[in-house]
C-alpha cells in the first residue's frame, strides 16, 4: 500500500506509464497529479506534509561512523542514543501498522570503514551486543573489499540457522562475525543493520584478529563439487 511518503516514486511510475502510451508529462506535472490523488491542492502542500512527517529529531552520529547512502532518511534515523551512554540506536520512524510499508527492501545501516592493512592475511572477528524492540531483523555485519564494488568476503547474519539476526524483542545479546581477510584486501566495512520495522541498539563493538581454530561465519566454498546426485542428506 502506497502512502504520501512514496509520492516521488509514484510520480516517476506515472510518468513512465504515460510515456509508454505516448503521453508526455513532466516530473513536476506528475507530482502535482499525485498530490491531488492524496486530496491536496498541489505538490507544495504534499511536500510540506512529507517534510513534517520525516523531520523528527536527528540523532548525533558517533565520531567516525556514518549512515549508509542506501538508508532512506524518510523512514529511518540512526546515531547515538541520547538516553544511554555508549550506545547507538537505529530505528524506523514509523511503527508497524502505521500505514507506511517497510516490509519490502527497506533497511537502515550505521557503519564504519577502515583500511585492511592491519588485518591482511588474518582471520578477523567482529563482536557487538545488540538489543531489539519489535525488529523485523537486526544484526551486525562485516564486508571485506578489494576495491569499491569488488566484495571478497561478506556476512550480515541474515541467512544463519543459529546465532543469526535478531527478530522481535530481545535483551542484550552478543553476536559476532568472523571473516578471512585476503592479502589483496583493501578495506573492511562493518556496522549494525535494521531491516523493516523496529529498533536496534548496539554497543561494545570489538574487532580483532583470531586464530584459525575460530571458524568463519560466512558461507564457505566447497573444495570440489559434491553430492551432485542428491544422494546424501543433512
Amino acid at each position: 500500500m502506497h502512502t504520501y511518503l512514496d509520492a516521488k516514486s509514484m510520480a516517476k511510475a506515472l510518468r513512465q506509464s504515460l510515456a509508454a502510451r505516448s503521453v508526455t508529462l513532466s516530473h513536476s506535472d506528475c507530482l502535482e497529479i499525485v498530490a491531488q490523488q492524496f486530496g491536496l491542492r498541489d505538490w507544495n502542500m504534499l511536500a510540506a506534509r512529507i517534510e513534517a512527517a520525516t523531520a523528527g529529531d536527528v540523532l548525533r552520529l558517533p565520531r567516525d561512523w556514518s549512515m549508509t547512502n542506501q538508508t532512506d532518511r524518510r523512514y529511518y534515523r540512526g546515531g547515538l542514543d541520547p538516553k544511554e551512554q555508549g550506545t547507538a540506536l537505529v530505528e524506523s520512524r514509523f511503527a508497524r501498522g502505521s500505514g507506511v510499508d517497510l516490509a519490502h527492501d527497506h533497511f537502515a545501516c550505521l557503519m564504519q570503514s577502515v583500511l585492511a592493512d592491519t588485518f591482511k592475511g588474518d582471520r578477523v572477528k567482529l563482536t557487538a551486543s545488540l538489543r531489539t524492540e519489535d525488529a523485523d531483523a537486526a544484526s551486525i555485519w562485516m564486508r571485506v573489499d578489494r576495491s569499491p564494488g569488488h566484495v571478497l568476503r561478506f556476512d550480515n547474519m541474515m541467512h544463519r540457522k543459529a546465532d543469526g539476526a535478531l527478530h522481535g524483542t530481545h535483551g542484550w545479546t552478543e553476536r559476532s562475525v568472523v571473516l578471512d581477510v585476503p592479502e589483496d584486501a583493501v578495506s573492511l566495512h562493518y556496522g549494525v543493520l535494521l531491516q523493516g520495522y523496529g529498533r536496534v541498539w548496539a554497543r561494545s563493538f570489538k574487532i580483532a584478529s583470531v586464530g584459525q581454530e575460530v571458524p568463519v561465519t560466512a558461507q564457505r566454498h566447497l573444495d570440489r563439487p559434491s553430492n551432485l546426485d542428491f544422494s546424501d542428506m543433512i
